[in-house]
């Protein structure tokens, strides 16, 4: 039988590699979004201003300027390279005032788990911003 010290020693340790995976992943997609926005500006593509989605489904505005990633427009990156998921919680106040999202830690797949929804790698989401931002 394993002792209760060796359980958690072992979860631990689980939690430790998990971190560093995502640490890893998350490098990775920055170095991504860090050539996107590159690219971005090398075309001369301005960034627009970004508005949220509540989860009431409502689309309210941010402070934010960058360019979606999706359709959906619920991703987003801005100028300095910070990834934003786009949809958030608010109040019926926030029709008006409006919402700060917070940057999130990025991904190499969008929408990984998700069953309904664009989900995909982030580079190919990369390349179709890029083409649907260049087509306008």
């Amino acid at each position: 039988m394993v002792e209760p010290n060796q359980r958690h020693a072992d979860a631990h340790r689980m939690l430790e590699l998990a971190a560093a995976a995502a640490r890893a992943e998350a490098q990775a997609a920055h170095q991504l979004l860090d050539d996107f926005v590159a690219e971005m500006v090398a075309r001369g593509l301005a960034p627009e201003p970004l508005r949220a989605t509540l989860l009431s489904g409502r689309r309210v505005k941010t402070p934010l300027t960058g360019w979606y990633l999706n359709k959906a427009q619920t991703v987003a990156v801005a100028p300095d390279g910070a990834f934003y998921q786009l949809v958030v919680p608010g109040s019926t106040l926030s029709r008006f005032t409006g919402v700060r999202p917070e940057p999130v830690q990025p991904v190499l797949e969008i929408g990984r788990g998700g069953k309904d929804g664009e989900t995909g790698a982030l580079a190919d989401f990369l390349a179709r911003a890029i083409e649907s931002y260049s087509a306008r």
